[in-house]
């Protein structure tokens, strides 16, 4: 990897005519056209885990980013709490490690899964997922061309200010950002009715989601909204008068 292929991947999604919010769509996009890959999504990372996507090539790299948020689970989770490529060739052979979403994603068509970390030092910025649908290894020309693309990934969110209180543009002004805000809202209800830590209140959401079969975020506009109540002794009940 190159400083020198860094910057021309940087170059080739900043250099456009439009705003520069466009440009994580942009890179996901050239990730789908230069690598052997089916497509590509970013995410943004938190101490806690899946922060939100950022941009997709496509609705499996769509549907990967929200399985892994509504689970807290997956290799993207992986990648950015260890600080190491994730590289799974085989979903299929990938062990006990995280057995809903490998079966999540087994539904959704894709085969094999290469999640990249984006950090600075021990900050997490994010996570640069890459997935196939057909099982197979990375080469290594590829490997070193998609960590350059991760590179490439790292600076662009840190220029765009993607993390909180970062010095560029705000979290919300970034293109295909999903909101997140209202899932942060739901868990601390869900943390006074339940009488729970936030920690635990999360898992109780995601745990909810997944059993619906629904997105984590849509739960949490019902929480919000009073259709859903988490109580001590339960894991949500939609409430008959709502």
């Amino acid at each position: 990897m190159t400083r020198k292929r860094v910057a021309d991947i940087l170059v080739a999604v900043l250099s456009r005519p439009t705003d520069d919010t466009a440009a994580p769509d942009r890179l996901v996009a050239l990730c789908a056209q230069v690598l052997p890959v089916s497509g590509a999504g970013l995410a943004f990372m938190t101490d806690e885990g899946h922060g939100g996507t950022v941009a997709v090539s496509d609705a499996a790299a769509s549907g990967l980013e929200e399985l892994q948020f509504t689970l807290g689970e997956g290799p993207c989770v992986d990648a950015s709490r260890s600080g190491r490529p994730v590289l799974v060739p085989d979903l299929a052979h990938s062990g006990p490690r995280w057995p809903a979403f490998a079966d999540g994603a087994h539904a959704a068509g894709v085969r094999a899964v290469f999640a990249l970390p984006l950090r600075v030092g021990g900050i997490r910025v994010g996570v640069l997922d890459l997935h196939r649908d057909a099982v197979g290894e990375l080469a290594p020309e590829a490997l070193t061309e998609a960590l350059a693309f991760a590179d490439a990934a790292t600076t662009l969110l840190l220029h765009l200010g993607t993390r909180p209180g970062g010095a560029g543009l705000p979290l919300q002004d970034v293109a295909g950002l999903d909101e997140r805000a209202e899932v942060h809202q739901a868990t601390g209800i869900v943390s006074v009715h339940a009488e729970v830590s936030l920690g635990q209140a999360l898992v109780m959401l995601r745990a909810r989601a997944y059993a619906e079969q629904r997105p984590v975020g849509e739960l949490a506009q019902d929480v919000l909204n009073g259709k859903v109540r988490f109580g001590r002794d339960d894991d949500g009940r939609r409430d008959p008068s709502a």
